[in-house]
């Protein structure tokens, strides 16, 4: 019971819940594909170059895509906390502050998953550019 009280109290998971649970997930789906796309380049690493440099494609796409989602996501924020102060008129900064965090959520989230995935591009450039000359 206790890992579930955990679990439910983890401030990622509010964190996943106030962006939205749909944009936060496409947003997930592009973390783990870009995760398995430097897996796949690692083990392609010394194996075949074309499929290397395939996975690292992949790789920028997906973590691109992340940015791309999470930019979108907080649009859709801005768009409807502003929907909201229009039609009750007089709204609270606290209320409008509160709906300004939630919506850049989606925006951190991606640029996370985006930074992650560029730095593991470098590392993996710099291993196989090190593996490619040692071959020479």
């Amino acid at each position: 019971m206790k890992s579930l009280t955990f679990f439910l109290a983890n401030p990622f998971v509010e964190g996943f819940n106030e962006g939205g649970p749909f944009i936060m997930s496409l947003i997930l789906i592009c973390f783990l594909a870009s995760i398995f796309f430097v897996v796949k380049s690692f083990i392609n690493l010394k194996k075949d170059n074309h499929k290397f440099f395939k996975s690292l494609d992949l790789v920028k796409e997906f973590s691109l895509l992340a940015v791309v989602i999470g930019v979108f996501g907080s649009l859709i924020g801005l768009v409807e906390a502003f929907d909201s102060i229009e039609a009750d008129g007089n709204v609270s900064l606290d209320i409008f502050s509160a709906g300004l965090k939630v919506s850049f959520l989606t925006i951190i989230f991606g640029t996370i998953t985006f930074i992650i995935a560029r730095i593991a591009i470098v590392i993996l450039k710099m291993i196989h550019k090190d593996t490619s000359v040692i071959s020479e």
